[in-house]
């Protein structure tokens, strides 16, 4: 029980490092934040598919990324929230490939745009309107739909065949380290 506790926690530990590498990688291009954004790291989002672990994970590395990020207060805390309810959104859909990747893509579509206008004071002003709001849930949902529905669906693909030995969540660890030495031997 405590290998399996232990396992947890490393496997979220892995997937909030990855975030955070990636999200600063990206942000070197400045996509990882803004009205217009493509944050990579968003189509980790899709690893609830695969893992409970990967929920906790999610939010840590986007939380922190957000904090390394230089991100203000109300973008750490709502960004945060938003992932978080993206993953256990992807989390409730995870028996559906296709679907896990869009809760990410609507939390973000309708939080973000708020935080981008109001922490930021980013404003789009059209014949006199403020079109703030549907301007930016527009930009920020295609960043999310490029990261979580392109890039998250290639990453399903990817690991859907090596998914018992990377997220072992039913099998003892050990055995998945058995077992993915026995196939590296026999290639």
């Amino acid at each position: 029980m405590r290998t399996k506790k232990l396992y947890f926690i490393t496997q979220a530990a892995m997937i909030a490092a990855i975030y955070i590498v990636m999200t600063m990688f990206i942000n070197t291009f400045n996509l990882a934040s803004g009205s217009i954004q493509i944050r990579i790291s968003e189509a980790l989002t899709v690893l609830p598919f695969f893992t409970p672990a990967a929920v906790p994970g999610l939010f840590i590395g986007c939380l922190l990324s957000n904090l390394l990020t230089g991100a203000m207060l109300p973008d750490v805390v709502f960004g945060s929230l938003a992932t978080l309810l993206g993953a256990l959104g992807s989390y409730a859909l995870r028996k559906h490939s296709f679907l896990v990747t869009l809760p990410p893509v609507i939390a973000n579509m309708a939080i973000i745009p708020f935080v981008l206008r109001y922490a930021y004071g980013l404003t789009f002003i059209v014949h006199g309107v403020d079109v703030s709001i549907p301007f930016q849930a527009l930009t920020v949902g295609a960043g999310e739909v490029v990261s979580c529905c392109i890039l998250g669906t290639v990453l399903i693909k990817a690991l859907t065949p090596y998914r018992h030995i990377i997220f072992q969540t039913d099998a003892d660890p050990e055995q998945g380290s058995a077992m993915a030495r026995n196939m590296a031997n026999n290639k």
